[in-house]
């Protein structure tokens, strides 16, 4: 049975993720405490203590990060940089297999967005994005998780680790898409009806990320939903990691 280590437990896309390995060994990772979760803390900015506790692990699932889009950078440059360069350093001191990279659409979305101060909307009629286009940031938040990509990509090459950054859309229940479409406007609407990520979807496409066989080390990927509207690929999170999305958010706001 796999033992997988997931950082960022408690936060949303966290929370997907532990309920994607029902049949796994699972050690939880958070800044803080939780009531609700059994979770260990970790300061991701301590090196010595993030490579004591993935002794043992055979996958880590790095989602510990500020997730700020709209954050200075003295606020992500900690967590986002130093945590990230720490989570691939303690993963190879303890010949972990794979590290699966919670990356992010703002890593490729400066020329989609209508404005930098609103990184979450999109433009009338937003260019395909597929993962080896070049890289586009939209925030400092999208450089760090630029960073994080070319960090797992040495790793892969010098280390000989699995690595897969998964770039995540945005995930939101069917409410929660629901109010977010009536409470914008035409960009925000576009950018959502885009990026939405069911938390269904969540917990496949991270399943994938973390057990899919790689043709391509390392692999970087889209994590959104089936949506109609998107214009993130899918084709290669499809072939690659056989993943198989069932939700569309057009689908969601007919109903």
């Amino acid at each position: 049975m796999t033992d997988i280590a997931i950082t960022g437990a408690s936060g949303r896309v966290g929370r997907e993720a532990i309920e994607a390995f029902p049949d796994a060994n699972l050690t939880l990772f958070s800044h803080s405490e939780t009531e609700d979760l059994d979770t260990q803390p970790i300061d991701i900015t301590d090196r010595d203590e993030f490579v004591d506790v993935l002794e043992g692990q055979d996958v880590l699932i790095h989602l510990a990060a500020n997730p700020g889009p709209r954050a200075e950078w003295d606020e992500v440059s900690g967590p986002n940089v130093e945590g990230l360069y720490n989570a691939y350093a303690a993963a190879a001191e303890n010949d972990l297999e794979r590290v699966v990279f919670s990356s992010s659409n703002h890593a490729v979305n400066m020329s989609n967005t209508v404005s930098p101060i609103r990184p979450e909307t999109t433009v009338g009629k937003p260019d395909v994005v597929r993962p080896d286009d070049g890289m586009d940031p939209d925030t400092y938040y999208g450089v760090t998780k630029v960073f994080g990509e070319a960090m797992g990509h040495y790793y892969a090459k010098r280390h000989g680790m699995d690595v897969v950054n998964l770039r995540i859309g945005w995930l939101l229940s069917p409410d929660e898409l629901r109010r977010e479409v009536e409470e914008r406007g035409a960009p925000g609407e576009r950018f959502a009806r885009g990026m939405w990520l069911s938390p269904a979807d969540c917990r496949r496409v991270i399943r994938a990320a973390a057990t899919t066989s790689l043709d391509e080390n390392p692999t970087t990927v889209h994590g959104i939903s089936n949506n109609s509207e998107r214009f993130l690929s899918l084709s290669e999170t499809m072939l690659e990691l056989a993943y198989r999305p069932r939700d569309d958010s057009a689908d969601v706001l007919e109903e």
